[in-house]
């Protein structure tokens, strides 16, 4: 989708603004009714018994004498970046609803916060009008083509804006995806496109191959279908300047069915959706890539289903992890940490300064959680506080939880090195982070991302979506802090 912006540094007036169906007015805080559409606002205003100012907390909607639709909004420079997100996503939803072919984006208010206001608005308008996969006979995709900025002129044409809204269509597009169209094998394909478009260097290790180096805990998942195509898939971003070398790691279980611990129906339907943190990582490495950010990224993507058949693995099975470890089989929807563990190993012998991994992985998060935030753990404190921080940054929230070694002891196991997890409940998602810190090497901080918020029904933030591609935009905060750090 190309979306063409022309940028206009005066403020529009009404006489400008009459040729537009479909106007976004960010306006003041202090009420000025010299403002294009004013008359309208504040009849639309009388007459639900409301006030100017309380634009700050839910915008309002109007039609326009030209028979056209604005959205009206004040965003204020307290906001938080997810509370911006979301007000401006409330003042979109009626407009995008329209299919749209051309908007004006109108910034009022202080000098100070018409770049951020700006760039929130832009951002927010185009990743909703973004085209994702949809099989219905009667979809209509975005008509989005041009937007009309005025009130702001800014001298980097919203590049960066642009590539994350690139990174997180990418994500969703492929997260969404129905399963009999994304498979291992159809996955490998297009990721193997991707790599041809973009430059990335790509390398896979298929499952003889992984067998052959001894990769037992992700063989183990693999080992369930039929064909055996699962594969981790190991991409890299290589500009001429790099700052930092930064692995990102992603699960990508195209469909989850809990293997011999069968899931119910309840919580089988979308777990096409597991392979989302290998989304994420795709949409993070795609983004940076259109940035040119100087930094080395290896991309590695653990890529499988978790079906059930004769040769899947089972409960009580022990089996030996790449880096030489025993673990003992004790629930085989516990399939993600198996298969990311062997990837992290990978990641880890290629000596990166930092690691971070993306992944749906517990639902003991959920439950901590819900589906607002996601959480993170890592075995370096300082890392856990730039995420939260990197998170708000971006508008995608995220706490960080104890990385507690006391927790080991629930994984002791009589016959192996380690438990794969527990059956007891409670705290599996610190249980699972410390599964997954044994198979890192050499000592690398590491930052694991437990994607608690990808799906939250009614959208989150900035996404109208109930899938939103949570991660995208953090990562590359993220990213951009440490590569700074």
């Amino acid at each position: 989708m190309s979306i063409k912006l022309t940028q206009n540094a005066t403020n529009a007036t009404e006489s400008s603004l009459k040729i537009y169906q479909h106007v976004i007015l960010v306006l003041p805080e202090n009420e000025d009714k010299n403002l294009p559409f004013s008359q309208v606002l504040f009849t639309k205003l009388n007459r639900i018994k409301k006030e100017y100012k309380d634009l700050v907390k839910s915008p309002v909607t109007a039609d326009l004498p030209n028979g056209g639709l604005a959205s009206f909004i004040i965003l204020n420079e307290n906001l938080t970046p997810f509370q911006r997100h979301t007000l401006l996503r409330k003042a979109i939803k009626q407009i995008i609803e329209e299919q749209p072919e051309k908007v004006a984006l109108c910034i009022y208010g202080h000098e100070t916060t018409r770049n951020t206001n700006a760039c929130a608005a832009y951002y927010v308008l185009t990743v909703n009008a973004a085209c994702l996969t949809n099989r219905k006979k009667d979809h209509q995709k975005s008509n989005l083509k041009q937007i009309d900025l005025f009130g702001y002129q800014a001298d980097h044409a919203y590049s960066f804006v642009s590539a994350r809204v690139t990174g997180n269509t990418l994500c969703r597009q492929l997260t969404i995806t129905p399963p009999n169209d994304l498979t291992p094998s159809s996955y490998r394909e297009k990721i193997s496109a991707l790599a041809d478009t973009f430059g990335w260097q790509h390398n896979e290790y298929d499952m003889q191959k992984l067998k052959e180096i001894g990769a037992g805990a992700f063989v183990a998942v693999g080992q369930g279908s039929d064909p055996q195509d699962a594969a981790i898939v190991h991409l890299t971003y290589q500009p001429t300047l790099t700052k930092k070398h930064i692995a990102i790691i992603g699960k990508g279980i195209c469909f989850d069915t809990g293997g011999h611990n069968l899931k119910p129906a309840k919580y089988m339907l979308g777990m096409h959706e597991d392979m989302n943190g290998s989304a994420v990582a795709l949409g993070i490495l795609l983004a940076a890539s259109k940035m040119e950010l100087p930094v080395k990224i290896d991309c590695w993507l653990a890529i499988a289903q978790n079906h059930i058949s004769p040769a899947a693995y089972k409960q009580n099975d022990v089996v030996t992890a790449l880096n030489g470890m025993t673990i003992e089989i004790v629930h085989t929807d516990a399939e993600g940490r198996m298969v990311l563990a062997d990837t992290l190993t990978l990641a880890s012998r290629q000596k990166p300064d930092y690691m971070i991994d993306f992944a749906t992985l517990t639902g003991s998060m959920i439950t901590a959680l819900g589906d607002r935030l996601s959480g993170v753990i890592s075995n370096c404190p300082a890392l856990a506080c730039k995420a939260i921080a990197a998170g708000n940054l971006a508008g995608e929230r995220v706490v960080a939880f104890p990385y507690a070694e006391d927790f080991d002891s629930d994984l002791d196991s009589d016959v192996a090195d380690i438990k794969q997890c527990t059956l007891e409940g409670g705290g599996d998602h610190i249980h699972a982070a410390r599964f997954l810190g044994k198979f890192i090497e050499n000592d690398i901080p590491w930052l694991h991302t437990d994607l608690s918020s990808a799906n939250r029904k009614g959208g989150l933030g900035a996404i109208e979506a109930d899938t939103n591609g949570f991660g995208v935009g953090f990562g590359i905060e993220m990213l951009k802090m440490l590569i700074e750090d």
